[in-house]
């Protein structure tokens, strides 16, 4: 009525109220009523504000890549961006009077695409695909270091990569490429495998090897140990077959020495027994015959006796005509004892 007005701001929005080209009052979340054909409203929102985007952006190597993010933003000094940028009400309070509010988020996203194409340009494909974050953070920083960010008295809150993509016929190359890549790493590891199972299996066997080395050589060192105390056997048989021998040389010449000795000493009791016996011939070739026959026959038996006459008559047998033995001489001579002195014919 009659001009009269109120105005109510949220806390997020800081309002500000001239009047004949003088702040008369600002602030966030207020509330007052003011003379509209007098008063000049300004309404600057300080909250937080998101601003998506999407580019179309070539890489260092040529590489079309699509990319899409999102930056956040919020006024940090309302006066200084209310003396640049119309945020002014109607006069009715309920609408801005131009497009600048509209388009402060559009010039945000533009610097954002400045210098998010700036670090992608910077970068091959590859590495753009995998430094999402890493270009996050460069354009926010280079941002918020930005001459028209500070003139406007923005302060930039975030900004991020949502998705880098390639042309789909460079991503079916990059996925076969990759793809290959993981089989061949696939391969990679199946040969890595068999050649540590070949490696393994050569150091089992290297250890078999050296284990049967070890063993023959155990093996040589105890033959050769055997083949030492076998020699060492030998020597010592050859030895006691040598002492044998000496012994069985010195055993020799003794008996040697006492054959000579016993046939020394049979000699000379052959030569005593031949003296003697030449000595008793001599004496009886002195004595007479029947003497001797008579000193023979003192110590015969009887039948030796008998004997003797027998061969007498034998001697004599010229002379004798018939000589008659009668049967009871004879059975006497068979049956008389040989240790008995047997009797005289009858």
């Amino acid at each position: 009525m009659f001009g009269l007005r109120f105005i109510k701001s949220q806390p997020t929005t800081h309002l500000m109220q001239f009047r004949r080209g003088r702040l008369v009052r600002e602030g966030a979340g207020l509330a007052f009523f003011y003379y509209a054909p007098t008063s000049v409203l300004v309404s600057v929102p300080v909250g937080s504000q998101d601003r998506p985007f999407m580019l179309e952006l070539l890489t260092a190597d040529f590489q079309s890549v699509t990319v899409q993010g999102q930056v956040s933003f919020r006024v940090a000094d309302p006066r200084r961006i209310a003396a640049l940028l119309d945020f002014s009400l109607t006069g009715d309070g309920r609408g801005n009077a131009s497009d600048d509010p509209r388009r402060l988020g559009e010039r945000v996203v533009l610097q954002a695409e400045v210098v998010v194409r700036q670090a992608v340009q910077a970068m091959d494909l590859r590495q753009v695909l995998r430094a999402s974050a890493t270009i996050a953070r460069a354009a926010q920083a280079r941002m918020s270091a930005l001459a028209e960010v500070a003139a406007l008295g923005l302060e930039i809150l975030d900004l991020s990569i949502l998705a880098i993509k390639p042309t789909p016929d460079m991503g079916r190359a990059l996925e076969a490429e990759a793809r290959e890549a993981t089989l061949k790493a696939a391969d990679d590891a199946i040969y890595s495998r068999r050649m540590a199972a070949v490696e393994n299996e050569r150091a089992v066997r290297e250890t078999e090897l050296d284990t049967e080395v070890a063993v023959e050589q155990k093996k040589r060192q105890i033959g050769e140990a055997q083949m030492d105390a076998r020699a060492a056997v030998a020597r010592r048989e050859n030895e006691l077959r040598t002492e044998q021998m000496a012994a069985d040389v010195e055993l020799e010449e003794s008996r040697k020495s006492l054959v000579a000795r016993q046939a020394d000493n049979s000699r000379t009791l052959a030569e005593a027994e031949a003296h003697r016996v030449a000595a008793v011939m001599r004496a009886l070739e002195q004595a007479d015959a029947r003497i001797v026959q008579a000193l023979a026959a003192s110590g015969m038996q009887p039948g030796q006796l008998i004997a003797q006459a027998f061969g007498g008559l034998a001697e004599k047998a010229q002379h004798i005509g018939q000589l008659n033995v009668s049967p009871d001489l004879l059975q006497s001579l068979l049956q008389a004892p040989a240790g008995g002195r047997g009797r005289g014919p009858g």
